[in-house]
């Protein structure tokens, strides 16, 4: 046989198919974590893409025809704008619009309300318009007429000629369902009115959210946006749609970019098995190999026949990994919705679609994982003398490339360094490659530090009289390359399920501790569970103060600020703060301003979010835009925030009200006096004529449902360390039948010299369970390494907020123990079988 050319399909079927033959759960198990891999992968994909894609054309729908949109930072200004920029000859048409998040009594999430003015909206944003019967055409000017989405009319249960009630203050407004809008995206809730209606029905008189714009014909868009922008100032914000999304995919963008690199945890596990599956593959069929060599089969056809078998692998496994992920997708967007728990993409109903590009680079993605995986086996197989690799026990040797310590060195001092450069697009890609590079070195080293672990335990064992102890340590210590391989895959898996536990249960118990801290009184009030219509009144402030039972009211105010149209908007929170003690309120990180700060300056206390995405160092001076106008402030601290990673600001409360004239309150937190209860409190709250509309909270409530939206949020990641766990298990239980299989000549020639079946068995059981101890710590140490970098560095830079390090040992010595009885179990099931046949018979082939 010519050894340039591939070698005959009857040669390549024998070899593949005795192979699967002979061990079908190993190629299984590979398999399996591919096309796992694969499917998160590609699902998480699909379902941000659909949710994206969709909720992008819902803010499309909303935003019409038109060129420019004029906003403010905060979420209301002066309508006396509009007339100035209606007559401006740049302007073809000028469309004022204002949006309100309707609270909705009963329940838990707001209603779009968008108020137009129907016929400019007409001409720019026709799908906003809405239908009204044939014999009532005038309704779309009605005061008292509202047009509903049909997913509003669902969510709400509601059809045309039925009455809306919507929550404004305390009070309650009701409209008529006077029909449905024109158009409106499958799933998006949105209510429409007419302007003027809704400025005068929820307290709105002079407001406006936006004017969209239409431009003469002739202009210049680009050049009149940064001209317009330039006259405006900086309270406000000269945008296109185009801003818009993009700015939605940057909120989304580490949550999504964080998702993917979750869910390639099980393709990089996958990697590691298929090159332990062809290695032990190789080690096995060495001979074989090597006598096809002989008989003149080439060096590039066995190289290809190795690489095709591993080929094969990825193929199936990401054939069946799309299909698998197309289903998730399919499923979770059914009966989830498109969020995943990020909260990114309300008031849409996404469907999946499937995309034969990504498709196609999921699927290239897949193979090449695993032919990466079997690349070092095949180039050995292809390199190997056949006249050393036809010998027995020569297979340890074909792996002493393994053991030179030095790329694993080189990998773990990159990965380190790596660990200290900035983000990239505010991005951690560094710290990305640094885990990669750590796990790289950490599994590279594994021969190395093995042979210097089981030789000093052999050392030890052989002063003793233990046959057993004796013969388990003098395999691994002379063998240490071929039980590394073994640790490949239980070591991925174990340290990534080690770092990924280690990560959610900090972050878990440092939300808890934060929620103890920031929930410090003990009722708190809403005047709505949602939405930005419910608020109290400053006669309704003072009867909450004057209830019976109430020792101290700390009263806040929300409302969000643009700071900078590309990013999401911050929260502006303006409460009662004591300047010299904010830790009383405040989380405070490190050192605050207190005697420092000016006597005439206004201080604000900043969470960690703005110090990263604009700079806001305690000590700084910096410009708000409240009021209609530019303030000057002096940051006074910084404050943990685990709610908020776009960023927050909190302010005084007196000083918020002296700016903007605005005494409403959204939220209250009582203090009660000692020796009334909660639900004293409550009862004697309820005796107030405005009491229906408030929604009331213990601290411990607040902090079970905090935690459980948190639980929800992570679901994914808890799917993953699982998938590790599982992936570990099958892992141990392939890699050791296999080695155990592969080695009967050696228990055939130990049953000569006069070991016992049962002794076998036990060394065979110790040598699975030390090399599985010897896995599981060094996966600890590696992942606990790991964590540091998602605790310190990965989190940080994805979402602006630190947290404290948490061990949860409790699981991990759980899945530890498991990981440890799996390996003796399994080398004790598959020795079995092993020396289950006749000593002479397995070692003929030798004489």
């Amino acid at each position: 046989m010519n050894g340039d050319i591939l070698p005959g399909w009857r040669i390549s079927n024998w070899l593949l198919g005795g192979e699967w033959r002979a061990h079908p759960v190993r190629a299984l198990v590979a398999i399996a974590a591919i096309a796992l891999g694969i499917a998160l992968g590609f699902a998480i994909h699909l379902i941000n893409a659909a949710a994206f894609n969709e909720f992008s054309a819902a803010v499309k729908s909303l935003s019409g025809q038109a060129d420019l949109q004029v906003r403010g930072a905060a979420p209301y200004f002066d309508e006396a704008l509009f007339p100035r920029l209606a007559q401006r000859k740049e302007i073809a048409l000028a469309s004022p619009v204002l949006e309100v998040d309707a609270a909705v009594p009963g329940q838990n999430q707001a209603l779009k309300l968008v108020g137009i003015d129907v016929f400019r909206a007409a001409a720019i944003a026709p799908a906003l318009t809405g239908v009204p019967d044939e014999d009532r055409v005038f309704d779309t000017l009605a005061d008292d007429a509202v047009f509903l989405s049909p997913a509003a009319m669902e969510w709400l249960k509601l059809k045309t000629g039925d009455t809306l009630n919507l929550q404004s203050g305390t009070g309650t407004v009701s409209l008529r369902v006077a029909g449905g809008i024109v158009r409106a995206q499958a799933g998006q809730r949105i209510a429409v009115m007419d302007i003027g209606a809704l400025q005068w029905r929820f307290d709105r008189l002079g407001r406006l959210s936006r004017v969209d714009l239409r431009l003469t014909e002739g202009v210049d868009r680009a050049a009149f946006k940064n001209t317009l922008t330039r006259e405006l100032g900086g309270g406000f914000a000269v945008t296109e749609t185009s801003d818009q999304e993009a700015r939605t995919a940057s909120m989304s963008r580490a949550y999504r970019v964080n998702l993917n690199v979750l869910a390639l945890v099980a393709l990089f596990t996958g990697a590691f098995l298929v090159f332990s599956t062809q290695a032990l593959s190789v080690i096995r069929r060495r001979s074989q190999l090597a006598l096809l060599r002989v008989v003149g089969l080439g060096r590039r056809a066995l190289l290809t026949q190795i690489l095709l078998e591993g080929a094969v692998l990825g193929v199936i496994g990401s054939l069946l990994g799309l299909a698998l992920g197309y289903a998730i997708a399919a499923t979770a967007l059914h009966f989830f919705g498109g969020d995943l728990g990020g909260g990114y993409f309300p008031g849409v109903r996404p469907s999946v679609r499937f995309t034969p590009v990504a498709a196609g680079l999921f699927f290239v993605l897949g193979i090449a994982v695993a032919l990466l995986g079997c690349a070092s086996p095949a180039w050995e197989a292809a390199r190997a003398k056949p006249a050393q690799a036809l010998k027995s026990g020569s297979e340890d040797v074909m792996l002493s490339r393994l053991s030179s310590p030095w790329p694993a060195i080189t990998c773990l001092a990159a990965g380190a360094l790596l660990t200290q450069m900035p983000p990239v697009f505010s991005l951690p890609i560094f710290g990305y490659l640094a885990v990669m590079l750590l796990l790289i070195g950490g599994i590279a080293l594994m021969p190395r530090l093995a042979a210097l672990v089981f030789a000093a335990l052999s050392g030890v064992a052989q002063r003793g009289s233990n046959v057993v102890a004796t013969l388990a340590l003098a395999r691994l210590a002379n063998a240490p390359n071929q039980a590394s391989i073994a640790l490949g895959g239980v070591l991925s898996s174990f340290s990534l399920m080690v770092a990924m536990a280690i990560m959610v249960a900090s972050f878990r118990v440092s939300v808890d501790d934060w929620l103890s801290q920031v929930l410090s009184a003990d009722l708190y009030v809403q005047s709505a569970t949602s939405g930005s219509t419910g608020a109290l009144n400053s006669t309704e402030q003072q009867a909450i103060e004057r209830t019976p039972g109430i020792a101290r009211v700390d009263f806040l105010r929300i409302q969000q600020l643009t700071l900078d149209p590309a990013r999401p908007s911050v929260a502006l929170i303006a409460r009662t703060i004591d300047v010299l003690n904010p830790d009383r309120t405040l989380p405070i990180m490190g050192e605050p301003m207190t005697t420092s700060l000016a006597p005439s300056a206004m201080p604000v206390w900043v969470s960690e979010a703005m110090v990263d995405l604009y700079g806001y160092t305690v000590g700084r001076e910096v410009t708000l835009p409240l009021g209609g106008r530019e303030h000057t402030f002096t940051v006074a601290g910084i404050w943990r925030d685990y709610a908020r990673q776009s960023g927050a600001i909190q302010m005084r409360l007196t000083d918020y009200q002296k700016l903007t004239g605005d005494t409403d309150i959204n939220d209250a937190g009582l203090w009660l006096q000692p020796g009334v209860s909660p639900e004293k409190a409550i009862a004697a709250l309820k005796q107030l004529p405005f009491a229906g509309a408030l929604k009331f909270s213990e601290p411990g409530e607040i902090r079970a449902i905090s935690l459980k939206i948190f639980d929800r949020s992570f679901a994914v990641t808890y799917l993953l360390e699982l998938v590790a766990i599982v992936i570990g298990l099958f892992g141990v239980a392939a890699t050791f039948s296999a080695q155990t299989l592969a080695r009967a000549k050696e228990f055939g020639m130990l049953r000569h010299v006069g070991v016992t079946r049962r002794q076998i068995l036990a060394v065979l059981a110790s040598e699975g369970c030390l090399l599985t101890a010897l896995g599981i710590i060094v996966g600890f140490v590696l992942g606990w390494s790991i964590s540091l970098i998602l605790v310190f560095v990965v989190n940080p830079q994805s979402f602006h907020w630190t947290m404290q390090l948490h061990m949860p040992w409790a699981g991990l010595i759980a899945v530890a123990a498991v990981l440890l009885a799996a390996a003796g179990a399994t080398a004790l099931a598959s020795g079995r079988y092993a020396v289950s046949g006749d000593a002479v018979r397995a070692v003929r082939e030798d004489w």
